[in-house]
């Protein structure tokens, strides 16, 4: 799938990166329901090689759409993006009613 992502844990939050060389934030539109998130974008054509017979095309063109599930829920008022040298970076809070608790147990 394009982009490319990495996913990492924190005690209460999620973070993933995305790989976007050549976009900049503007290009990029970023939506959270409950457990997935969606990066969506587009990248433009090449606007010199238009009519070029490419040898080899690896970088994509056009519309992206990455669908991300996430391993659990994360509050939507408690998220922050940061978009920088064409990596953008989520970090995602886990809503507090929904964090592990530690549960005392009394002995007698």
């Amino acid at each position: 799938g394009y982009p490319p992502v990495n996913l990492w844990l924190g005690d209460n939050s999620v973070v993933v990166t995305a790989e976007l060389p050549g976009l900049s934030a503007d290009d990029v539109e970023l939506t959270v329901r409950q457990d997935t998130l969606v990066i969506r974008g587009q990248r433009p054509e090449d606007a010199d090689a238009e009519g070029a017979d490419w040898h080899r095309r690896e970088c994509p063109r056009g519309a992206f759409s990455r669908v991300i599930g996430l391993p659990f829920r994360v509050d939507p008022d408690r998220i922050q993006a940061r978009f920088q040298n064409g990596v953008l970076e989520v970090e995602m809070q886990r809503p507090e009613a929904d964090r592990p608790r530690r549960i005392a147990i009394n002995g007698n």
